[in-house]
């Protein structure tokens, strides 16, 4: 990762301004955490990282076709995790081609692993901060569609502002979308659903797939935590947005 994140506490002296109003920070896409490497992530990022892992560079517009040696519809996946459902997904649509971001290094090495195991060819990633990227690399009007699964609640009332679907955020990634792009979110906190349904729905760009909630596209796998959350009778919420 090229620039530090903002490793100041929620709750530390300096994480608010004066008179008690929260300072203006720039959009983040991630929160810092730590993560244990094992030998079979390592062994991918080494050897396979050169090949699929791509080099944040500002102000360099990214030639899709020249990246992935095809032209197909590219899909921009924000916050990937251990890199699971990505790697089933790319599988599931290998029409499409799939740029994942995310900063956490046991999540690249992950993805990397399964790339590699089962030989997927239409994923590459970059190590480094979404909306860097979006913001420099990825030409406007471009994607096919956007996935956002199970980002950061931010559970506490006063965290609220740091969640990632928020105005501001949702209409930079409608610059990017073809018309008839789409935008794939999913979360398993319900009032973080019903705040983005409500984000989402007040964009005049964007058009509803379904009344409300959608149900779960078939493309999207079931994530070993959200089985588990399901079978303890936890709800899960997708959205599904087209550009118009």
């Amino acid at each position: 990762m090229t620039t530090p994140p903002d490793l100041t506490p929620p709750d530390s002296p300096d994480a608010t301004a004066a008179d008690g109003e929260a300072p203006r920070r720039a959009i983040k896409s991630f929160v810092v955490r730590a993560g244990r490497m094992g030998t079979g992530q390592i062994k991918a990022l080494a050897e396979l990282g050169p090949r699929y892992v791509l080099p944040y560079q500002p102000a360099t517009p990214l030639n899709y076709e020249a990246v992935f040696g095809r032209r197909a519809p590219v899909v921009l996946e924000i916050g990937f995790g251990m890199g699971g459902a990505t790697a089933q997904i790319a599988k599931t649509l290998a029409d499409h081609d799939f740029i994942g971001c995310e900063v956490h290094e046991p999540g690249v090495g992950a993805l990397l692993k399964l790339i590699g195991e089962e030989g997927i060819p239409n994923i590459r990633i970059f190590q480094h901060d979404a909306v860097e990227v979006l913001e420099q690399m990825i030409p406007k009007a471009s994607l096919a569609g956007i996935h956002i699964f199970f980002p950061d609640p931010w559970h506490k009332k006063r965290h609220n502002k740091r969640r990632l679907i928020q105005t501001p955020f949702v209409a930079k990634l409608i610059e990017h979308l073809a018309p008839g792009g789409y935008l794939h979110c999913a979360t398993d906190w319900q009032p973080y659903a019903e705040q983005m349904l409500e984000v989402l729905s007040a964009e005049p760009l964007l058009q509803n797939t379904a009344e409300g909630y959608a149900e779960k596209p078939a493309y999207r796998p079931l994530t070993k935590f959200e089985n588990r959350g399901l079978k303890l009778g936890h709800g899960v919420w997708d959205l599904v947005f087209k550009k118009r």
